[in-house]
Order: C-alpha cells, then sequence, then structure tokens
C-alpha cells in the first residue's frame, strides 16, 4: 500500500474500529477519533517533506484498472495544486475534531460520520480519476447531512435539506459534462481524468462551452458562485462550529479546486466564458461583502464573507494567467486558514455565552485576553492586512487581474474596504466599551483551545510573513498548467 493509499484508507478504518465500540465509551471514541486525523495530518506532512517541488508531473501516484472498458481506474496521486488542500484538509479535521468535545450526545455517530467526511474529502484532492474524483464527491454529502441535521442548530432540518437539494443539483449538472466528454473515443493509457483532457481538446467549440456551463454549476454550488449560494448562509449558521470549521474552510475548496481543473481542461470554453466568470466574481465579492456588513449574527457575517472572499478565487481563475491563478491557489489556502480560524473562535465564544449576537458583547479584551488577541490576528488577516496570508493572496489574484483586466480592479479594491469595514466594526463591538454585566465572569480559553487556536494563527501569520516555501510548493505545477492553457488558447 502506497502512502496516499495509507492517508486516505486511514479515517475509513477509523470508521470501522468505531463501529464496532460501544457508545458507552465516549472518552476513547474521542481519543482515537483524535489520534487517527492527528496522524493523517502528520502523514500529509510526511509527503510534503519528500514531495519534489520542482516536478510538475504527479507524484507518489497510484494506479489500480477498475473498468477497462470505461478505462476508469483506483488513479491516486498528487501535485503543487492538489498538495496544499490535502494539508489543509488534515490539519482542520484534526482541529474540529479537538473543538468537538463538547458535542455531547450521539457522540459515537458524531465521530463516525466526521471520519468519514474526513475520507470523502481526501479522496477529492487525491482521485486522478474523474469517475473516482465523482464518487468522492458524493461521499461527501452523506455524513454532512446528518452532521448538520443531527447536531445542528434551531433550524438545522432546513439546513441540511438545503444543502442537499443544493449540491445534488449541481451534481447532476457535472455528471451531464462528464457523461458528455466520455462519448468521445477516451485514450486507453493513464487514468480517465487523463483520458477526458485530450478528448476536450476534439470536442466542437459550443460542445466544449456547454459542458464547461456544467461543470461552472456543478462547482459553483459547492464554491459558492452567486447565484448558487443560497445552502450557504443557513448551514454555517446552523451547523456545529466544527463541521462550520470543514464546510468553510474544506468543502467550498473543494469547488474552487474542481472548477480549476476543468478551466485547464477547457481553456477555449473558459476564454469565451471569461466576462460572464469575471461578472460572477467581482459581483459575488461586492454582494457577500455587503450581506455580511449588514450581519449582526456572528457566523452568518463569516458565511456571507465566505462568498466574497471566494469570489476572489473564481477571479483568479477567471484571469487565465499565471499570476492570478497563483493567487487563486494561495487564496484557497488562505481563506481556508482563515474562516477555519474564526469558526472555531465563534464557536468557543458562544459554548461560553450561548449568544452569536455581535451587540451583546463588549469589552471582551478585560475578561478574555487570549481570545481577544487570536480573534484580531484573524480579523486582520481577514481584511488582507500585510504580514498576513491573506495579504499575499489577494496581491497576486490582484495584480494578475490588473494584468487581464486593469482599471476593472477598482471594484476588487472596493470589495476589500468593504471587508475592512465589518471586520474593525467586529473587533470595534467585542472589545471595546464597558464590560457587561452577563460578560463578566466568561472563561478564557483552555489549554486545549489555545492550541487549536495558535496552530491557525500561527499559520495565518507564518505564511504571511515567509509566503516563499507556500507558493514554491505549488509554482511549478501552476507553471505547467499555465502553459496548457496559453497554447490552447
Amino acid at each position: 500500500m502506497g502512502i496516499l493509499s495509507l492517508l486516505l484508507w486511514t479515517p475509513a478504518v477509523g470508521v470501522l474500529v468505531l463501529v464496532f465500540l460501544s457508545n458507552q465509551h465516549t472518552v476513547l471514541i474521542r481519543w482515537i477519533s483524535q489520534i487517527l486525523t492527528g496522524y493523517t495530518f502528520v502523514l500529509s506532512c510526511v509527503i510534503v517533506a519528500h514531495y519534489n517541488q520542482h516536478d510538475a508531473n504527479l507524484q507518489f501516484t497510484e494506479y489500480y484498472p477498475l473498468n477497462p472498458v470505461l478505462g476508469s481506474a483506483y488513479a491516486l496521486g498528487v501535485d503543487g495544486l492538489s498538495l496544499p488542500l490535502l494539508v489543509l484538509a488534515t490539519l482542520l479535521s484534526s482541529i474540529a475534531v479537538l473543538a468537538s468535545f463538547s458535542i455531547n450526545s450521539s457522540i459515537k455517530g458524531y465521530h463516525i460520520c466526521l471520519l468519514l467526511l474526513e475520507f470523502g474529502m481526501l479522496g477529492v484532492f487525491l482521485a486522478q480519476d474523474w469517475a473516482l474524483f465523482y464518487i468522492f464527491w458524493e461521499v461527501t454529502l452523506i455524513p454532512l447531512f446528518f452532521l448538520i441535521d443531527r447536531w445542528g442548530g434551531a433550524r438545522r432540518h432546513a439546513a441540511s435539506l438545503n444543502f442537499v437539494l443544493y449540491t445534488m443539483g449541481g451534481s447532476i449538472f457535472m455528471l451531464l459534462s462528464l457523461l458528455a466528454i466520455s462519448q468521445y473515443d477516451l485514450q486507453q493509457s493513464g487514468s480517465l481524468m487523463t483520458s477526458m483532457h485530450q478528448a476536450a481538446q476534439g470536442m466542437p467549440r459550443m460542445e466544449q462551452v456547454l459542458v464547461l456551463l456544467g461543470f461552472i454549476i456543478g462547482f459553483g454550488v459547492k464554491m459558492p458562485i452567486f447565484p448558487l449560494h443560497g445552502w450557504l448562509p443557513l448551514a454555517h449558521v446552523e451547523a456545529p462550529s466544527p463541521i462550520s470549521i470543514l464546510l468553510s474552510g474544506i468543502l467550498l475548496k473543494m469547488g474552487a479546486y474542481g472548477l480549476l481543473r476543468a478551466v485547464v481542461m477547457l481553456p477555449e470554453a473558459t476564454l469565451l466564458l471569461q466576462p460572464m466568470l469575471t461578472f460572477l466574481a467581482l459581483f459575488g465579492m461586492l454582494y457577500g461583502g455587503l450581506l455580511a456588513w449588514r450581519q449582526s449574527d456572528l457566523k452568518a457575517m463569516i458565511a456571507y464573507s465566505s462568498v466574497s472572499h471566494m469570489g476572489i478565487v473564481l477571479l483568479g481563475i477567471a484571469s487565465l494567467n499565471e499570476m492570478g491563478i497563483t493567487g487563486a491557489v494561495l487564496q484557497m489556502t488562505a481563506h481556508g486558514l482563515i474562516a477555519g480560524a474564526l469558526f472555531l473562535l465563534v464557536g468557543l465564544l458562544y459554548e461560553r455565552t450561548h449568544t452569536r449576537n455581535i451587540q451583546d458583547y463588549s469589552s471582551l479584551v478585560q475578561v478574555m485576553p487570549r481570545f481577544a488577541v487570536f480573534m484580531t490576528l484573524t480579523l486582520l488577516a481577514a481584511m488582507g492586512l500585510p504580514g498576513s496570508i491573506g495579504f499575499v493572496a489577494e496581491l497576486h489574484t490582484l495584480s494578475g487581474g490588473f494584468q487581464q483586466w486593469g482599471g476593472l480592479m477598482v471594484f476588487f479594491s472596493l470589495s476589500i474596504l468593504i471587508c475592512a469595514s465589518y471586520a474593525l466594526r467586529t473587533m470595534g463591538l467585542l472589545f471595546t466599551g464597558p464590560v457587561k454585566p452577563q460578560m463578566q465572569q466568561i472563561a478564557d480559553l483552555n489549554n486545549f483551545e489555545l492550541i487549536a487556536a495558535a496552530i491557525l494563527v500561527v499559520a495565518i501569520v507564518g505564511f504571511g510573513l515567509i509566503p516563499a516555501p507556500l507558493i514554491d510548493l505549488s509554482a511549478t505545477s501552476i507553471t505547467q498548467l499555465n502553459d496548457v492553457i496559453q497554447k490552447r488558447m
């Protein structure tokens, strides 16, 4: 068994182990889940340590034919696009388990669903076969539905149903696009993903556009792209906070990752649809930012800010140049870390106060100094302050967009100003003014919570100050993808 299979199947083995444990062994269930998710994170770090960042080809590949007639296979591999997201998925999964110690009902079922969700997420980033990719994509729906519906808030049933209906609807369009490509003669060498890239080159231009539209809808729902974002605010607000960490930190990146792969496969169609993608990106950034600014619920604010920040990813992809794509890949990682930290901290605050209304707080810096430091740093990173990974990602995307569209990037700058306004407002309401009587006895972060928050914030600031290792990890792969795009445009 290769290291990628070992990484992929570790959470699945954990699910089998938990199935045979009694519901009464709650402490053992928690620690087994924590150890296994921590082990997957260590494995992903080992892969990074042995990854050759100067080689743009797939590495650590595993290939076992499944259906010779169709050409599908159990094909795994990583490159500079998938590896950062793979590490991010294992890191946030481990932190989500650590943040789940407050879950006190149906603990066994909760951790089984959480490990199954990690299994699906890892499969999406490791799969090098479109059929396998689609299977893992659908696998994530099942545990997420139950995690929201069983352990969510007051409107959890509506939130879980909305999520499933939106995502399944998008998956139908994705499946139709995959079937449309599969009608062409596929090369039987290599994986189905490679074969489909080759087949797409021979498709008529209009058919390429229709296929890409299917991918945009399918991946855009998960990303989410305006106006396909309707499920996101309710799902974020009603999901348990540990699940919101994964939902915003990883699930949205699955959509962006899939769309980037589709754009590389169909660059001619992307060029034709570039004006539409640019409009959706810029409008989504402004729309999400304005709605975030209007929210009084902290989780709703972060949810709408995700629409805005994922618009930056879409803008980088739509630029179809190396600088913009680099910005999109960096923004995926940056937003995963920042949104994960925000949902973690807001969830910990809610456990203590049982309110998410920002108007109920004031001067928390006096009673929760540890929380105040981490929350302030994360909010500053969310607004793209220099010295944070958010700034590095936005600067690359802005540069790539300026190369392509010039003065149109004034709308990008406006969205950054809107983000700064609600981030600064949030800091002001949380940490200034007199201490309210009901907030005087709130406990600060404990040691476990401090470790979880510190890991994310250190990564946010560390990659902001020294971004070269993160940029270099993807640079060669992005250069190769950009060459493919430019040759076929």
